[in-house]
């Protein structure tokens, strides 16, 4: 079982920051697909952020502009920066990963792509 770990939720005020991070096996941030989902109380899973084996990146229109997932392959560590947070950003965050080679923007909509997942960080930001 592969496993995907994610850290550094918590809670902040509007207009804050947290960076989250997701450990993987080496082989998972090398080689494959990983993004970011969330899933607010009463929501269904919402894609956030893709990026490719290499740098090709996509947001959705939510988070563009204040949110940045980056990797370091050094570090198997996924990464996802949030700026300028706002109430509506609260929710459960997951890590995810996928062999099959995606358009980012498409795999936004489509967490069915993504066969690998971690259990999740809370991030909630009062007003």
């Amino acid at each position: 079982e592969v496993d995907l770990v994610e850290s550094g939720g918590g809670s902040v005020q509007a207009g804050g920051s947290l960076r989250l991070s997701c450990a993987a096996p080496g082989y998972i941030t090398s080689t494959y697909y990983m993004g970011w989902f969330r899933q607010a109380p009463g929501k269904g899973r919402e894609g956030i952020a893709i990026i490719d084996r290499g740098e090709s990146t996509g947001y959705a229109d939510s988070v563009k502009d204040r949110f940045t997932i980056s990797k370091d392959n050094a570090r198997n560590t996924l990464y996802l920066q949030m700026n300028t947070l706002k109430p509506e950003d609260t929710a459960m965050y997951y890590c995810a990963a996928t062999p099959a080679a995606v358009s980012p923007g498409w795999a936004l909509s489509r967490p069915e792509v993504f066969a690998v997942w971690g259990r999740g960080t809370q991030v909630t930001v009062s007003s």
